[in-house]
This record gives structure tokens, C-alpha cells and sequence, in this order.
């Protein structure tokens, strides 16, 4: 059995407390407006699947928007990179891949990410 001593929370706390930002309310809009945007395109990927507009797997990133809003706050995307698996259609979005291109992938379009071979599951 495993057991954690009750300084290892106390550290914890006070590294996190240490190292934790403050954000801003204009950083919360930013992060705001960014998960909307991420949900309407996924939202709109679903529509063009439902179309077979999109061919083959589709995974939904839906309800998880926060993850990219957060993680791109703390990643330098000067010099970090990042692997996804699936559901990836948003992080190169929060990267500053031009959405437009992420959408012409999905529908395997010459213009996408992957000139259109990569479909939802290789957003490169």
C-alpha cells in the first residue's frame, strides 16, 4: 500500500502557491472568447460530419476547452511543442494555426494542415 506523508500536501500547496499566477480579468476574457470560438467550431465539425462532409473519425473535443486555454498560458510557443492523440482539432487552433486550415484538413481539402491527408486524426 501506498502512503504519502502529510508534508508532501503541505509542500505541494505551498510550491503551487508559490509558482501560481495571478490572472487577469483581461486574460479570463481572452480565455473566454477562445473556448467559445473552439466550441462553435467543433460544433460545426459535428454538422459537417453529420453531412459526411467530414469523412472517416471524427472525436470531439467538446467540454474540454479549458485544457488548450490553460496550457498555451503556460507554454512558450516560441520553443514548446506539444503530442496530441486524438481529439486534437482545437490545440493547433490555440497555437495559432489559422482555423480555416484545420477545417480544409477535416474535409481533406489541399489547403489543410496535411494538404488534406491527415484528416481529424493528423493535424500536423
Amino acid at each position: 500500500m501506498l502512503t504519502i506523508k502529510k508534508d508532501f500536501f503541505l509542500i505541494f500547496a505551498t510550491y503551487f502557491e508559490k509558482t501560481m499566477k495571478e490572472f487577469s480579468k483581461e486574460v479570463y476574457l481572452k480565455w473566454y472568447e477562445e473556448m467559445t470560438m473552439w466550441r462553435r467550431f467543433e460544433d460545426k465539425c459535428r454538422s459537417l460530419y453529420l453531412k459526411q462532409k467530414i469523412r472517416g473519425f471524427l472525436h470531439l473535443y467538446n467540454g474540454q476547452e479549458a485544457i488548450p486555454a490553460g496550457f498555451t498560458h503556460a507554454m512558450d510557443l516560441t520553443k514548446d511543442s506539444m503530442i496530441t492523440a486524438y481529439r486534437c482539432h482545437i490545440h493547433p487552433m490555440a497555437m495559432g494555426v489559422d482555423p480555416k486550415r484545420i477545417m480544409a484538413e477535416l474535409c481533406g481539402k489541399a489547403t489543410g494542415t496535411s494538404k488534406g491527408m491527415g484528416g481529424s486524426m493528423h493535424i500536423f
